[in-house]
């Protein structure tokens, strides 16, 4: 969003300056009026300050301001309190502007009240604000005011948003403690090859013993190692950038997201936290009121896996047709029969939304079982790497040691 420098009047008639964030001059006079200035000059900042916002630092304190979901979560838990209290809109964000710490959320904010005073709707003030309302989080809002229920689509977003958060926290810890042995692994295999080994290479050789299989593989990996780390760092870290930029393109995403799925420990994990996210998140927009082709394209995009995204996009082509929606679901790959058959029970009773809810429930301990499973089958797995790699450098150490002892007798 373009960014301008002010200069305006305060209560006290005092000058100030500084910078606000706007789509456009006259919008940022309005904020500024909103926060009770009188704007005497805007102008937009110059190539240089936006060329800075590209940089390192600017990129870091973009960072640094963006919306946590957890401040998401209090302010949609505060909204609805205040919504259900009766509080008039733009007093209502009056109060959130006042009492919020992050400087992105209390920009958005002054905008929004702006924005409604104009005579902007709740759901067209958000749109402006992309990075902090998802199009799910719009797209409720905006069913809600057309139905006049906002307080309890407010309710079921503070649901739908903990129950995100939930998810990915299992995520997280289902596999931060594989791949922080695996880095420690990796680690202490270098050290010990590149600190430990060429301590006793000039020893076995100055020896003249005819060394061990182990042992000439050790050495032959330091050599290599010591002669060609250069070239191995520059190749890993130009295979990093290349891989980064291709999974960020379409093609490259939908491979990566197969693969997870097709990972004999992760995959169900992942498959499991998808069909949860979509029960859960299609349930709400059904009871909110939206159509289910809008919500199948919401569902689409929030899914979080690019696989499964197209495979409701095939979907929803299909429900376009007049097909229903169990009916292509059961063609779909990563759809479980459980799922296929609780929405084709919804569709014959009319009650969807519950149906899905029942899914959700199931697949949220799925994936709580799915998360101890794997904790407690890549415990004994690392346990064996862990052991064959000391196991190896034992080998490669004191094979020589115990020939050289011969010798000495």
């Amino acid at each position: 969003m373009p960014a301008f420098s002010y200069e305006a009047i305060d209560d006290n008639g005092l000058t100030v300056k500084g910078t606000i964030e706007a789509d456009s001059p006259e919008a940022a006079e309005h904020i500024l009026a909103a926060q009770g200035y009188i704007p005497t000059k805007v102008m937009a900042r110059s190539k240089k300050s936006y060329a800075a916002s590209g940089s390192f630092w600017g990129r870091l304190q973009a960072s640094m301001n963006s919306v946590k979901v957890t401040e998401l979560i209090v302010f949609t838990k505060q909204f609805h309190s205040m919504m259900k209290a009766g509080v008039p809109i733009v007093r209502l964000f009056q109060v959130l502007e006042a009492q919020t710490i992050n400087p992105t959320l209390r920009r958005a904010f002054t905008q929004m009240i702006a924005d409604i005073r104009q005579g902007s709707t709740l759901c067209g003030a958000m749109e402006k604000h992309p990075a902090i309302f998802s199009p799910l989080y719009q797209s409720m809002i905006k069913a809600g005011e057309a139905s006049g229920t906002v307080t309890e689509v407010l309710e079921r977003l503070t649901y739908i948003i903990e129950h995100e958060a939930k998810i990915k926290s299992d995520l997280k810890a289902a596999l931060q403690y594989p791949a922080t042995v695996l880095v420690a692994l990796g680690v202490a295999f270098i050290v010990l090859l590149t600190f430990v080994i060429p301590k006793f290479i000039q020893i076995f050789k100055g020896a003249g013993l005819e060394l061990p299989v182990p042992t000439k593989i050790a050495i032959s990996m330091y050599e290599f190692l010591n002669n060609y780390w250069a070239l191995l760092l520059g190749g890993a870290i130009a295979a990093v950038f290349a891989l980064r930029s291709y999974f960020k393109t379409v093609g490259g995403r939908l491979f990566l997201d197969r693969l997870l799925l097709a990972l004999p420990l992760v995959g169900p994990l992942f498959q499991k936290a998808a069909l949860s996210r979509f029960a859960s998140i299609f349930a709400i927009l059904q009871a909110s009121g939206v159509h289910v082709m809008t919500a199948l394209e919401i569902v689409s995009a929030t899914i979080g896996n690019k696989a499964i995204s197209n495979q409701l996009d095939q979907v929803r082509e299909k429900v376009r047709e007049g097909q229903g929606l169990a009916q292509p679901l059961r063609s779909a790959k990563y759809f479980t029969p459980m799922v296929v058959d609780m929405i084709a029970i919804g569709e014959e009773s009319g009650n969807i939304d519950e149906m899905l809810r029942e899914v959700t429930a199931h697949y949220d301990d799925e994936v709580n079982y799915e998360v101890k499973a794997i904790s407690e089958a890549i415990g004994p797995i690392l346990m064996v790497g862990l052991a064959a790699v000391v196991g190896f450098f034992a080998m490669a150490i004191f094979l020589p040691m115990w020939d050289l002892t011969k010798i000495a007798k």
